[in-house]
């Protein structure tokens, strides 16, 4: 007689398992990525799309957050809130007032003077042309050659750039409405981060460290600016190069370009000393160029920009060629500020995403553990000098050792104390 299994509870049921709710599948990582691309492709085309607003107001930002602490300052002196706003407005409206006339006037000098040299190009490309001839080079290729370079169109073109310039008035009205709107709210953004960090400290912590990234810079930058620009007008007036200020204001703007902005900056003077003096001056200018600013640029300026930025060059370079096509010549000059805003808020803000700031960073190592091995190397230096101190100290002095002979204690021997007498029982 068999038994079934409901009279016996301990023998478990045999059948289908018990239905549950289904598994749940996750989004394939190659499909993340791939709407993740496409997202950054529609955001970058948004951008360059509103370049015209983008490029002015964080050109605005960046003036206003390096003049912010001329503000905090003159507070904790005990200056009214009208007043420090007041400081602060008038000096944003000078720097970018200077930098306008400053660009306005070198393009206006600058179109005037060109086409005085028009005849010494045209013989200076005619004996060019008579030289390359000679290296047996066609007539058709050399003739057209000669109509790309002619002098003439580099005026007109100086002539449209100058009509650009003035034609900019617009904007400048936007900028300077921006500014001071900028300007005045400025004094309440400690409230303003204060009232984020109480739920995102990260973010407030974050967007502080661009904030002083970006006066570090900005400080750094135009304190070496000014030396190079003030070291090649004062070279270039020396040699006779015309508009030796000119191509010093040039210098100091181009030094915000990364990398690059050496280039940029020597090419107008060598090719107007090459119109004004020929081959042997154009040579004498790049070199003097090469030598102030290797020396400026290249040695000494890194040591102070590296710790205020932080980025390694390759991203630098990487960064200028993305927001010069992006915003096209302010994002070239602004291109620092915005890749540190861009890694702050991407990055910093994000736990997660610290493996990025590993390829972002301008030394391999984490600033922390850099930290620590150089406390600990510091350590082992002092440990080794102080072994070094202990072992070039002399040795002690010897204790006098006295030769005893069996039978008699020490000191009995030569002339040493006598030993006491033994009590006779």
């Amino acid at each position: 007689m068999t038994t079934s299994a409901a009279a016996h509870p301990s023998v478990p049921a045999v059948g289908p398992p018990a239905a549950g709710p289904p598994p749940t599948r996750g989004i394939p990582r190659a499909l993340i990525l791939l709407l993740g691309a496409a997202s950054v492709v529609i955001v970058v085309a948004g951008i360059r799309a509103v370049a015209w607003l983008i490029g002015p107001a964080f050109m605005a930002l960046i003036i206003v957050i390096a003049v912010a602490p001329v503000q905090g300052r003159l507070r904790r002196r005990g200056w009214p809130g009208w007043a420090t706003t007041l400081v602060v407005v008038l000096l944003v409206y000078a720097i970018l007032g200077a930098i306008a006339i400053g660009l306005i006037v070198s393009v206006a000098r600058l179109a005037t003077e060109l086409p005085q040299y028009a005849t010494k190009a045209d013989a200076l490309l005619s004996t060019a042309i008579a030289n390359l001839a000679k290296l047996g080079i066609g007539p058709e290729q050399l003739a057209q050659a000669k109509g790309s370079l002619n002098l003439g169109k580099i005026a007109g073109l100086l002539g449209s750039l100058l009509a650009g310039v003035a034609g900019l008035a617009s904007t400048l009205v936007f900028l300077l409405a921006l500014l001071l709107f900028l300007s005045v709210e400025s004094g309440g953004a400690g409230d303003r981060l204060a009232s984020i960090a109480r739920e995102r400290p990260r973010v407030t912590e974050a967007l502080g460290r661009f904030a002083w990234g970006t006066r570090q810079y900005l400080l750094v930058t135009t304190v070496f600016g000014l030396i190079v620009a003030v070291l090649d007008s004062v070279a270039l007036a020396i040699l006779g190069v015309p508009l030796a200020v000119t191509w010093g204001l040039l210098s100091f703007i181009t030094n915000y370009i990364p990398n690059v902005g050496f280039v940029i900056g020597v090419i107008p003077p060598a090719v107007l000393a090459l119109l004004q003096g020929g081959p042997t001056l154009a040579l004498i200018v790049v070199l003097v160029y090469c030598g102030i600013n290797f020396v400026v640029q290249s040695i000494i300026q890194p040591r102070f920009i590296g710790d205020a930025v932080g980025l390694s060059v390759t991203v630098t370079f990487l960064a200028l060629v993305f927001w010069a096509w992006l915003l096209g010549p302010l994002g070239a000059i602004l291109a620092i500020p915005l890749t540190l805003l861009c890694k702050a808020l991407l990055v910093d803000i994000d736990p997660k995403a610290r493996w990025a700031d590993a390829l972002l960073r301008a030394t391999p190592k984490d600033p922390e553990d850099a930290a620590a091995d150089a406390a600990a190397k510091a350590e082992r230096k002092q440990a080794r000098r102080r072994r070094r101190t202990h072992t070039d100290e002399p040795p002690p002095a010897p204790e006098p050792v006295t030769h005893t002979t069996p039978g008699r204690p020490a000191g009995a021997a030569g002339g040493g104390v006598a030993p006491p007498p033994i009590p006779r029982g």
